[in-house]
């Protein structure tokens, strides 16, 4: 999962950030909101996670700003502020869900998790899609009850497609999802990693791939 991390205190962002990718999660990190907000203006994520107290402007501002633009993927509130007025508020706004500081990064990550399922509409962290399964807790992908090995890339383009199950995702939209605009390869590189995951899920399912072509589009999960 692709993640916008929002903190003003760098040491504070590099810390979380760190730990973040400990989980496997991938991680963009910005210090103010205006940079915020042009962030998550040119580029895709699966949540962001946005400090209230921020130099340039409030976070509850950056909020209002990202779903002004139509941005619709959870933002979760990080603050230290434990007053229920300005979680009531903060949640109103818009916000998916709201953590105070200080935090157990399990539970961060947790909670992220189930953000982006909820959102995308699943019930559970393992979502089963017709044959395929994936444990979006311990990263694992699961095809008709057998374990299939893939690569960190692999799955995240799997994970990509899954979570947005039935909707078509461009090669640009994929890109942003995997580097989240930083040091981004040639975009073919998402035919690469989508032709080596159909060939896995071919091989496990005895010759179908529910990966489907949507020509001048991109890809699409379908079971």
């Amino acid at each position: 999962m692709r993640l916008l991390l929002v903190e003003d205190d760098k040491f504070m962002a590099q810390m979380i950030a760190a730990l973040l990718v400990k989980k496997d999660l991938n991680v963009t990190t910005v210090h103010d909101g205006t940079a915020a907000i042009e962030t998550m203006r040119l580029y895709q994520f699966d949540a962001v996670l946005l400090d209230l107290r921020l130099k340039d402007m409030s976070g509850l501002e950056v909020l209002a700003s990202a779903r002004k633009m139509g941005i619709e993927y959870p933002i979760v509130i990080l603050s230290g502020e434990m007053d229920t007025e300005m979680k009531v508020r903060a949640l109103g706004a818009g916000a998916d869900d709201y953590v105070t500081k200080p935090f157990k990064i399990e539970e961060l990550a947790a909670r992220i998790v189930a953000v982006v399922r909820r959102r995308n509409g699943y019930l559970s962290t393992c979502i089963e899609v017709g044959p395929v399964k994936l444990d979006l807790t311990q990263k694992q992908v699961f095809v008709q009850d057998s374990p299939l090995n893939l690569t960190r890339k692999e799955y995240e383009v799997l994970e990509a497609l899954v979570l947005r199950s039935g909707r078509t995702l461009s090669k640009d939209t994929m890109l942003n999802l995997l580097y989240g605009g930083m040091d981004e390869p040639n975009p073919k590189i998402i035919d690469v990693f989508v032709c080596k995951l159909r060939k896995k899920l071919s091989d496990a399912l005895g010759g179908a791939s529910p990966i489907q072509t949507v020509y001048g589009m991109g890809y699409s999960y379908r079971a």
